[in-house]
């Protein structure tokens, strides 16, 4: 049987760190910039479904890996507090995996809405 307190709890949980994140992570306010962006973009250009899929699914990826990264960096900080050169290079390579993520996102973007803005 469910616990629906239970499972209350764990939204509650959830979205207490989602709005952590927000509020302390610059990096989630610029893809949150960047999605409004695309979203209007999308609504401008009247992209098809298939292409609101894409988008939507790139732009999960980004955010996924930066609540990802957030976490990592808690972690290593909550492990290893002080100045520790693996501690910096876990956190340097959670940040390539968002960085290229959003790299993937750019040229998903570029090859949806080229055909759009171009005719």
């Amino acid at each position: 049987m469910i616990n629906f307190l239970r499972l209350m709890k764990s939204f509650q949980y959830a979205f207490r760190g989602l709005l952590k994140i927000f509020n302390e992570e610059q990096n989630l306010k610029v893809h949150l910039l960047i999605t409004l962006a695309v979203l209007i973009f999308g609504f401008i250009f009247h992209v098809s479904r298939f292409d609101w899929i894409i988008l939507i699914l790139i732009i999960s990826l980004v955010f996924l890996m930066e609540i990802i990264n957030s976490a990592v960096e808690r972690v290593s900080d909550a492990l290893k507090p002080r100045i520790d050169n693996y501690v910096k290079e876990i956190k340097d390579i959670s940040a390539a995996a968002v960085m290229f993520a959003s790299i993937i996102a750019i040229l998903v973007g570029v090859l949806i809405f080229y055909p759009y803005i171009t005719h």
